[in-house]
């Protein structure tokens, strides 16, 4: 029998060598939209060093690249990072690996880290490593963004509501924000409580 991590990396190859888009990402207004919600919850207009696990062919990544000093931008599956390198190959501040996460993360502090649709793909023991790596590498003032669909994803055990309640639980980091509607939920920790008029040292 293969390990978990395995049986998701086969699984993602298997999706990506059917189609390079095949949660229709480019296309679909729920993707669009999702990705705008993610970037306007951001509480700072720029970071420093940002991380993106599971970032698919890159559509996420291409916006997050104008937010940020240096992104690292990781997924399972090969073709997934070949498609994100192409689709960033003019972001220099932008670095794209393949990488078997949560047990490998990228070394050093963090300022944000944006989980977008990965959760479910994830055992309870990965997902409270999530969040004791977050406890261990977010920056003073760093934001952690979680976004995950709702409705129950076929043969895979959480469906957003699920994991964002893990993640409460877990996370001992100041919530800033939260948005739902009936398709998606979306959360942001951060350790700076200001809100982004304070942070804009507004009277």
């Amino acid at each position: 029998m293969s390990a978990p991590g395995q049986e998701r990396k086969q699984h993602f190859d298997s999706l990506y060598q059917d189609s390079d888009d095949p949660w229709e990402i480019r296309q679909r207004w729920y993707e669009r939209r999702k990705r705008a919600l993610t970037l306007a919850a951001l509480p700072e207009a720029y970071y420093a060093r940002a991380f993106e696990p599971g970032c698919g062919n890159g559509e996420l990544t291409a916006l997050l690249a104008s937010r940020c000093s240096e992104l690292l931008a990781a997924d399972i599956a090969e073709h997934a990072v070949s498609l994100t390198r192409r689709r960033v190959s003019s972001a220099l501040n932008v670095k794209v690996e393949q990488m078997q996460w949560p047990d490998v993360w990228p070394s050093g502090t963090v300022d944000l880290v944006v989980m977008s649709e990965i959760g479910y793909y994830l055992d309870e023991p990965q997902l409270l490593r999530v969040a004791d790596f977050l406890h261990e590498r977010l920056s003073a003032s760093g934001a952690v963004v979680a976004c995950h669909w709702r409705k129950d994803i076929a043969g895979w055990p959480r469906n957003g509501d699920a994991i964002h309640a893990m993640l409460r639980g877990r996370l001992n980091l100041p919530h800033l924000c939260r948005y739902q509607d009936d398709d998606l939920v979306l959360d942001v920790w951060t350790r700076d409580t200001r809100s982004v008029h304070e942070r804009e040292g507004l009277a």
